[in-house]
């Protein structure tokens, strides 16, 4: 074991992999054993991986037969909760590595904090929760506004767990809530510049989209790792999705309010037809997985906002994990195809000043060597 303490404040495996980016890092983190398997050297020495997740991450951790550790790893099973301490870095061929490192378990009261989350994600989410549940408030169609308010009574909590992706975006632990509420945001914007759009319609459409991944990007109640079910990896988010629709439309067909919405134009069965194209064509083309490609503007207003935050959001883990081949330039990580390059940073504030007052003193001289041009006969 290092001799230098680990710092009091767990972090997360995304930030330590943040920190590790271009050195080592001495630190703790919460974190629970996905899968735990017995393995052999080359020499035929037994040794234990361990691959540990949290909410945001995971990483493999191997075990060797001279660790303290290794005897604990035959009481250990997967969904076991541990504090693990130590010196982390990159490895170039086995990513985030750990030295020097001891563990111990986690306590009751832990797990139960860890499960939340660390807090700035906590907090952002249910920030983002209560943006999507006021959004749906402000559905002004009131067969779209139950819709939305009873899939939110009904997969609240189902959805507050779910991932947006196996990998690539919004790949941790309530990342469908965080991904849906941006695109929310998106939405309500491009809806102020193309006032034409269905406001409605495309509001629900966002809600919607991804529902099925409930059923196929979900995380346990008690765990870190995402649950596999027949129902996802047969029928597919998008396929699901349309089903749970289907069912809630079918829930509001036996409410006493249904019998008076039928006189709202347009009709009812027009309404559910156009967000259920919303679903089914959100991924944009066949290809792709969409069973139809998008057909109204809504539709195609959708598949592009999806796009765009998920694209911005895999940019982000870029920055932060891919190997860096020149300053500023990453390494291709898929599912993009090219090199990627650092955002421009934006101008700050205090700097605004001096740049300003330097492009008009240029513009003098400019003025200057153009007057002195045109004495000088052109």
């Amino acid at each position: 074991m290092s001799e230098q303490q680990p710092p009091n404040i767990c972090q997360s495996i995304a930030q330590i992999r943040q920190k590790t980016h271009k050195s080592q890092c001495i630190a703790r983190a919460f974190v629970q054993i996905k899968s735990l398997t017995c393995k052999q050297t080359r020499t035929g020495n037994p040794y234990w991986e361990a691959v540990l997740a949290d909410g945001e991450g995971e990483f493999a951790l191997p075990i060797w037969s001279d660790h303290p550790a290794f005897s604990l790893c035959e009481a250990w099973r997967e969904g076991h909760f541990l504090e693990i301490h130590g010196t982390f870095k990159q490895h170039p061929q086995y990513g985030l590595t750990v030295s020097d490192w001891g563990q111990r378990d986690l306590s009751e009261a832990e797990i139960a904090t860890f499960l939340q989350g660390p807090a700035d994600v906590r907090e952002r989410q249910k920030q983002d929760y209560h943006f999507i549940v006021n959004t749906l408030e402000s559905i002004e169609d009131p067969r779209l506004k139950a819709l939305g308010a009873l899939f939110m009574v009904e997969f609240g909590a189902r959805f507050s767990r779910t991932a947006a992706a196996r990998a690539y975006h919004h790949a941790r632990r309530g990342g469908l809530v965080e991904h849906i509420a941006q695109m929310m945001r998106s939405a309500l914007s491009i809806c102020e510049v193309y006032p034409s759009l269905h406001r409605d319609l495309l509001i629900c459409g966002v809600l919607f989209h991804d529902a099925g991944k409930l059923w196929e990007t979900c995380y346990g109640k008690n765990d870190f790792s995402i649950q596999y079910s027949q129902l996802g990896e047969l029928l597919g988010h998008i396929t699901i999705g349309v089903e749970v629709v289907n069912q809630l439309w079918q829930k509001l067909k036996t409410r006493p309010e249904w019998r008076g919405w039928q006189s709202i134009q347009p009709g009812s069965e027009d309404v559910r037809l156009h967000l259920l194209h919303l679903i089914a064509s959100h991924h944009g083309t066949k290809e792709f997985g969409s069973p139809i490609e998008p057909k109204t503007p809504e539709a195609i207003a959708l598949h592009h906002i999806d796009n765009i935050d998920a694209k911005l959001e895999m940019l982000k883990r870029v920055y932060q994990t891919a190997p860096v081949l020149a300053p500023e330039i990453f390494k291709r990580t898929p599912p993009f195809t090219t090199n990627l390059v650092r955002a421009l940073s934006k101008m700050e504030d205090s700097q605004e000043a001096a740049p300003l007052e330097a492009e008009r003193l240029q513009g003098n001289a400019e003025m200057e060597s153009w007057e002195e041009f045109e004495e000088q006969g052109g």
